[in-house]
């Protein structure tokens, strides 16, 4: 078990005199008390402290100590501030000292351990801190009710946190909330730090995904020196950040119908110190009253994020356009890939990350060219053919909000992490500029 700086956290020894920690240690074994993970420490005074399983120790069994095992000992309860792991916990895997520490105390409390229990244990987790998110699928069995809420202090203390919670799917109602359970601890408040930037939320009450992590590092290289910029699903910060403190966007419009999110969001943009820079717009970004304002509006929002595209065409600078980066779940066959050219046939083209195609479009009703001015690595064909059913809707709705023409161009395509079987959630940079009048 850890505290919040990374240190062991305190567990329970019994204390006698050496002549009689090996009777001690015997008994506790036989009882199944002995806390193996960590090692016998002798005491200053000479005395040895024995690691036990505190949560099934019981005042019988110090009894037992006194009056039987070794009569005349002094038997005595005390806390090791800093244990010293067990060669055999350093050696264990987490699961296996998982399955380990519960087995023991399941049949502390008299219970048979079973093949079922064992396969109902979490074989993954996410650490946030001194908290652990145990997936939806563990701990089902009828059995674990009757052990609770005991079961989980003995489950915090096998993986090394102090607060355990437990995920469930996530709740249709827009806000994508997260169906969590804290199991253990006061709250779900944690802390992640990504590429410098700090993110605080109540994971019981929000989403963060680390496969985002690609997408978060790359909107951080943008060049956004003196841009103003429209997160239309901002949740807690996760792009709204990297482009304030990495990219130097000039000022950020936040929105976010989440309240909890957005109570996140404004003790995120104060910890990292850029809380003057942006105004967070909470409610429904669909009757948002910004227009004429972007050089760039993120649209990050998956499965689809196509109800917001009307908006994000309302926002954007109605004399020079912007970039709109579109994020979306695609659908792909497991067939062929669209293979990249050899290197003489492409065009340096300087991106923080590879996955990537460029491909020119004269839009709104022009012969479209589609050329491909580079393609770095392999991509997928209904990646392109979804860009450019994207590319000719956009181009309709900026003349729809605007009344003229606009030209629109594919420049990128982001690959951020595989979402399920054949789907993919992908990010089209799509560069939107309005047409010069003509006489």
């Amino acid at each position: 078990m850890e505290r919040e700086g990374g240190r062991p956290a305190a567990v329970v020894a019994v204390v006698t005199e050496r002549r009689f920690a090996q009777r001690y240690r015997e008994y506790l074994e036989k009882e199944k008390l002995l806390n193996r993970q960590h090692r016998v420490k002798t005491m200053p005074d000479g005395t040895v402290a024995l690691p036990v399983l505190g949560e099934a120790l019981r005042e019988q069994h110090l009894r037992e100590l006194r009056n039987r095992v070794a009569p005349g000992s002094t038997c005595a309860l005390a806390q090791l501030l800093d244990p010293v792991p067990s060669k055999k916990a350093q050696s264990c895997s987490p699961a296996q000292r998982l399955c380990l520490q519960v087995s023991r105390w399941v049949e502390s409390q008299g219970v048979t351990w079973s093949a079922a229990l064992e396969a109902d244990l979490p074989r993954s987790w996410q650490r946030h801190g001194n908290l652990l998110l145990l997936s939806e699928d563990c701990f089902k069995a009828e059995q674990w009710k009757n052990l609770e809420p005991e079961l989980w202090e003995t489950v915090a203390s096998a993986l090394g946190v102090q607060r355990l919670a437990k995920r469930g799917r996530v709740s249709p109602d827009g806000t994508r909330t997260p169906a969590v359970t804290l199991l253990l601890g006061d709250d779900g408040w944690v802390e992640h730090v990504d590429n410098g930037i700090r993110y605080n939320f109540d994971i019981t009450q929000c989403m963060f995904s680390f496969g985002n992590i690609t997408e978060k590092l790359r909107v951080a290289s943008l060049p956004c020196v003196g841009q103003v910029l429209v997160d239309l699903y901002a949740g807690i910060g996760y792009f709204t950040l990297p482009f304030l403190v990495h990219a130097a966007a000039a000022f950020v419009h936040a929105c976010e119908w989440n309240p909890h999110a957005v109570v996140a969001l404004r003790k995120n943009l104060e910890l990292n110190g850029v809380l003057d820079r942006c105004q967070i717009h909470f409610g429904d970004n669909r009757k948002l009253k910004l227009s004429n304002i972007a050089d760039r509006v993120n649209l990050g929002l998956i499965p689809s994020s196509e109800e917001g595209w009307p908006i994000a065409c309302q926002v954007l600078r109605k004399d020079a356009g912007g970039i709109l980066h579109i994020h979306q779940n695609v659908e792909s066959s497991p067939g062929k890939i669209l293979q990249p050219p050899r290197s003489s046939e492409m065009e340096e083209e300087h991106w923080p990350h590879p996955q990537q195609i460029i491909t020119n479009h004269r839009g709104n009703g022009a012969t479209r060219d589609s050329r491909r001015k580079g393609l770095s690595v392999a991509t997928k064909p209904e990646w392109h053919r979804w860009a450019e059913s994207a590319e000719t809707r956009i181009a309709a709705l900026l003349q729809q909000v605007h009344g003229k023409a606009w030209k629109t161009q594919i420049l990128h395509i982001q690959l951020v992490k595989s979402y399920a079987p054949h789907v993919d959630h992908i990010v089209l940079d799509l560069e939107c500029r309005p047409c010069p009048l003509v006489g």
